[in-house]
């Protein structure tokens, strides 16, 4: 059974091993050792804090395989962006050109360096590893974060974002980001990666073009990819759309993947998981489910056949599933419906 569960010290080594093979362009876990401790640090910090409100926590979570100990994957939330350090996107917007005189109308898209996402929640660090994409583990890792969201709402943003990675090569170049090098940065992708990754973001503001971008002035790749997600990115984006999520005109300011979305009341997950008391016994007329309990600094989620009783307010669970949640009858768990 795929259990979720708060990071902790000791899945350091699991994490710098998932680091290396999540590869170039996804900035969230960088190859950093010093760096990963930092943020299980806060993590754990973030999970057994007493919050009222969203502000400058991280929560990262881990899909770990009970029959084996193995960390299979990761998934993350940050209560609030931008708190600390600049939050940066690129927004898509129209500009104008027009002369009557002359019976000239152009219409020109402009790029515009932009912190309007300060302060809403971020969807962040979803990976999972090679071998076990498959069956339900990636809805697990993206949807449990909304069943965690749905129960201590006073610690979230009253929107949420999630920034999809955006079109690279196998070596680690984007179209995009070839584009602004050779016009402003004079760094190579892999090296502002790195960078962005250790949380050193001061360069950004140093040399990024402080005024609108002409789209029609880069380069034909460049044009291409705004907007577009990597490949291995497609079933992460569709399954935040099928949440609710939108694309509303932000691009990631380094490979201009599609910045998506949603009113945290109007996440699908978030709407439709129902409230349960736990009844620990042999499901019958049982069905898959998404299954949390209520608790921060002991969260737990898991996929489990289990019987719902929308009458009587209950959710049948096996022993087996309960002690994995590490829940007892009485308890109360959050389940949603695969």
């Amino acid at each position: 059974m795929l259990v979720i569960r708060p990071i902790k010290a000791s899945d350091l080594p699991q994490l710098l091993e998932m680091a290396v093979e999540s590869g170039v362009g996804f900035t969230s876990l960088p190859v950093n050792e010093a760096l990963l401790q930092r943020k299980i640090d806060h993590s754990v910090a973030s999970f057994s804090k007493e919050v009222k409100q969203a502000g400058d926590q991280g929560y990262l979570m881990v899909a770990e395989d009970l029959s084996s100990g193995d960390i299979i994957g990761t998934s993350a939330i940050e209560a609030a962006v931008g708190m600390t350090a600049p939050f940066y996107n690129y927004h898509v917007g129209k500009v104008v050109h027009s002369s009557p005189t002359l019976g000239v109308y152009n219409l020109v898209e402009t790029l515009t360096l932009s912190n309007d996402y300060t302060g809403v929640s971020e969807l962040c660090t979803l990976f999972l590893r090679e071998p076990y994409r498959s069956g339900h583990a990636g809805r697990l890792l993206s949807r449990c974060r909304f069943l965690l969201m749905a129960e201590h709402r006073n610690r979230f943003a009253r929107t949420v974002i999630a920034e999809m990675r955006g079109v690279s090569d196998q070596d680690g170049r984007s179209p995009f980001w070839a584009w602004l090098e050779q016009h402003f940065f004079s760094v190579d992708f892999p090296t502002v990666d790195h960078l962005t990754g250790l949380g050193n973001k001061q360069f950004i503001a140093e040399l990024m073009p402080k005024y609108p971008i002409y789209i029609s002035l880069l380069s034909p790749q460049a044009q291409k990819v705004i907007g577009q997600v990597h490949e291995k990115t497609l079933p992460a984006l569709k399954l935040l759309e099928k949440e609710g999520f939108h694309q509303n005109g932000y691009i990631d300011i380094f490979d201009a993947g599609p910045t998506v979305e949603c009113p945290i009341e109007h996440i699908r997950s978030v709407r439709d998981c129902l409230r349960l008391q736990v009844e620990i016994g042999s499901p019958i007329d049982q069905a898959e489910y998404i299954v949390s309990n209520i608790s921060v600094a002991d969260f737990r989620a898991a996929v489990a056949s289990i019987s719902v009783s929308l009458k009587y307010h209950k959710a049948v669970l096996s022993h087996d599933v309960a002690d994995a949640l590490n829940v007892v009858a009485g308890d109360t768990v959050r389940v949603l419906s695969l």
